[in-house]
């Protein structure tokens, strides 16, 4: 009981340990329809707490890294991912995260085009699941999620972050299909085209996707600044 109680008292007054992960979305294909859905990689975790429960991407920080540094080395390690744009989300430092010890963590997120995400590293502990299809995660890893979607679709709605998911040339009809996969909604092409061709960022660069059974759709180009998340706020 002393032992017990002893630990206790150490936990409480030791400081707390500073880690990092990561949400990365990508579209992939929908298993049933085919449709482009979101999705991202998770990590089987090998040890206790919660160990065979899948988690976000991560690791603690250590003193040789940047915030930046340690997010892009982590994923590396783990999922062989190099995101070109990674960006600090936010900071979770709920008291009881983590049942052994105190932990707050730096979460950044990253959004990834197909042709990225293809080359992900996958295995038994590495695995790519629907962002709406999660089931139970460790620690609180499914409110992070949660909250990386509702910054995402909140960003959607009035940003350029659409074109993270997309290749620098592409058609009217793929960028509705990243807005429909992320607001997991159906939006009406016409009204949609039109409103995509009145963005004054979008450009039509005279050339047409080949390849296609029929008429070649035309390609377009962003040429505004794509961004994430200009005020990188930590949670309340």
């Amino acid at each position: 009981m002393y032992t017990t109680a002893a630990n206790v008292a150490e936990r409480q007054t030791a400081p707390p340990s500073l880690a990092i992960s990561t949400v990365i979305f990508a579209l992939r294909p929908s298993e049933a329809s085919g449709r482009p859905t979101l999705w991202l990689p998770l990590v089987r975790r090998i040890r206790e707490p919660f160990k065979g429960l899948w988690a976000l991407p991560g690791g603690p920080l250590t003193h040789a890294d940047s915030l930046q540094d340690a997010a892009s080395r982590n994923l590396r390690e783990t999922t062989g991912l190099t995101p070109s744009y990674l960006e600090q989300l936010y900071a979770f430092g709920g008291l009881h995260r983590s049942p052994t010890q105190r932990v707050v963590s730096i979460v950044y997120w990253a959004l990834v085009q197909p042709t990225e995400a293809a080359l992900a590293d996958e295995s038994e502990n590495v695995r790519w699941f629907r962002a709406d299809k999660l089931g139970d995660l460790a620690f609180d890893h499914n409110a992070i999620v949660d909250y990386a979607l509702w910054r995402l679709r909140n960003k959607l709605a009035y940003g350029s972050i659409a074109y993270h998911f997309l290749g620098g040339y592409f058609t009217l009809a793929q960028v509705r299909e990243v807005y429909e996969a992320v607001l997991d909604t159906r939006l009406d092409p016409a009204n949609f085209r039109r409103q995509i061709k009145g963005t004054p960022e979008i450009e039509e660069t005279g050339e047409y996707l080949q390849g296609g059974k029929h008429r070649p759709p035309r390609l377009y180009r962003f040429t505004g600044r794509p961004g994430l998340d200009p005020d990188n706020r930590s949670t309340p």
